[in-house]
């Protein structure tokens, strides 16, 4: 929703651009100190948590946003556990029980019926989905990264330090590739802008301390598994905001929901991990 509230001053690279430089700048002060905890070889595999899971898909998310209702957009950024699974699964050396291949194949048929529903519900391909859908493998590797390649940095520093790093490309293309400075003068922007802050500021970089810190105490299919609840919100702002919901995107959004949910639903037995200082 805040996606889509700034999308109304600004254009999709705009809205990623500010909320990934936001949410990274917001977090600089709370990092100085941590620095001297980071070794060469964190650097890397911070840069790529930043780049994969947070520069990345904020772009995907606001160009998709253009095209596809926040309903839609909430679902198919629940397919992130499944993304999550078969990720560890294929590079990470992580067991897949058969429920969660059933699971991974009915969340998969939804996914083939929202990326085929247009905007007004008929049936078309819809390339803007599969944008989505790209941001959830994302997602899925990060959490990979940050629970068996960085799990000996604290969730501060994982998130702040990858943020910052994102940040300033993202900050340099917002003033220097963009015309955000002439758009945020127009009428109206101060409306786009608070959101995209909100969105920077609390639903990324608060969000992440939190979200990073709750991969490292338990398994990242399980802590995926929060995007459970983002379909909920989502669809029920969206039809509040007059968006149409259609018989297809339903059908689709419950396979995708049924899906992870056989995938996940003994994902509490195989929690691991222990917290980081």
């Amino acid at each position: 929703m805040l996606i889509k509230k700034g999308l109304l001053a600004f254009g999709p690279m705009e809205v990623g651009a500010l909320r990934i430089s936001s949410a990274g700048l917001v977090l600089a002060p709370f990092i100085a100190r941590r620095l001297n905890k980071i070794t060469r070889k964190h650097w890397l595999k911070l840069a790529s948590v930043g780049l994969v899971g947070s520069l990345i898909p904020a772009f995907m998310f606001a160009i998709a946003q253009t095209q596809l209702a926040s309903g839609v957009t909430g679902v198919l950024n629940a397919l992130t556990p499944i993304a999550t699974l078969v990720i560890g699964a294929l590079f990470f050396h992580q067991k897949a029980r058969l429920a969660q291949v059933i699971g991974v194949a009915i969340g998969l048929f939804g996914t083939l019926l929202l990326v085929t529903a247009s905007a007004n519900g008929s049936w078309d391909f819809n390339l803007y989905a599969l944008l989505v859908l790209a941001a959830t493998v994302c997602y899925g590797l990060n959490l990979n990264l940050i629970k068996h390649k960085i799990s000996d940095l604290s969730p501060l520093t994982i998130t702040g330090i990858s943020l910052l790093m994102a940040a300033v490309p993202a900050t340099i293309y917002l003033f220097a590739g963009t015309e955000f400075i002439t758009q945020v003068q127009q009428p109206g922007a101060m409306l786009s802008l608070f959101s995209v802050l909100a969105l920077g500021i609390a639903g990324t970089a608060g969000a992440l301390v939190i979200f990073n810190h709750v991969v490292q105490l338990t398994n990242t299919v399980f802590t995926s598994s929060v995007t459970y609840l983002i379909p909920i919100v989502a669809l029920i702002l969206g039809i509040l905001d007059g968006e149409d919901f259609w018989l297809q995107q339903g059908v689709g959004m419950l396979a995708i929901l049924v899906g992870v949910w056989f995938a996940n639903r003994r994902g509490r037995s195989g929690m691991a991990g222990i917290p980081q200082k």
